[in-house]
């Protein structure tokens, strides 16, 4: 059923787009880096602008992750400083959010949006929300599908059987599924943190709060731009194993 569906899709974008490897790339692929360069940019200098606009609560990253944790009545979870630039995030196996030093003591409005953007996917967990589950699923058929994918396929090209074709696209098939499903649980955790900052007042409703908001929109359209690529890359292979398959 994948296989005919693979090259249903496959020869139809390609009856419209060529065949060309080259054009494929141009048309589907360079346009989704693109995007994903402008969101790295974006998040780097929405992120250094925040950081020197300083919350007039005086809250620290830390100690505003820990607030977001007891909203939720979550006890069980550890704050911690990690090394590295934006290196932030949740640890669910060992059950502690690692903030970055530049977020952990820092006041600015941008460790603060990110630090509870961190403890919002620990109140996912806690919450057993559904994505989480879905891409957990999902996650070792990614790995495989990194490294396997493409060459079953080729392989299955080279051999005439169209079984690991089929197969080897549906693996690769699962990065872009991940993606997918990585995307609403990172919004949820931004719409979540957001709540909580607004509930309990950590930011002022005019610039401080527009700030943490920026920061997060931004931080969402890297996983945006990576779903694209993503997107992108397996459209260009459906499309030129197609064109294989009919010469």
């Amino acid at each position: 059923m994948f296989l005919t569906m693979t090259q249903s899709v496959g020869e139809w974008l390609g009856d419209r787009l060529g065949y060309n490897s080259l054009w494929l790339y141009l048309i589907l692929v360079v346009p989704a880096m693109i995007l994903s360069v402008i969101a790295q940019v974006w998040v780097k200098s929405s992120f250094n602008k925040m950081s020197s606009l300083y919350s007039k609560s005086g809250y620290s990253g830390a100690y505003a992750a820990a607030q977001v944790l007891r909203f939720y009545g979550i006890t069980d979870v550890r704050v911690e400083q990690c090394s590295g630039n934006l290196t932030d995030h949740y640890d669910p196996k060992d059950n502690v959010i690692r903030l970055s030093e530049n977020v952990y003591s820092s006041t600015s409005v941008a460790a603060i949006g990110i630090a509870c953007h961190e403890a919002g996917h620990a109140a996912q967990y806690a919450n057993s929300y559904l994505p989480i589950k879905v891409r957990n699923v999902i996650l070792p058929l990614t790995k495989i599908g990194s490294y396997a994918g493409i060459p079953l396929a080729m392989l299955g090209l080279l051999v005439g059987f169209d079984p690991l074709v089929s197969v080897g696209l549906l693996l690769y098939s699962c990065i872009m599924l991940f993606q997918l499903a990585t995307l609403p649980i990172e919004l949820n955790a931004s719409r979540r943190a957001l709540q909580v900052i607004d509930s309990l007042n950590m930011l002022t409703r005019d610039e401080e709060y527009r700030g943490a908001k920026r920061v997060l929109t931004a931080a969402a359209m890297t996983y945006i731009a990576a779903l694209a690529v993503s997107l992108g890359n397996l459209l260009r292979l459906l499309i030129l194993f197609s064109g294989r398959r009919r010469n």
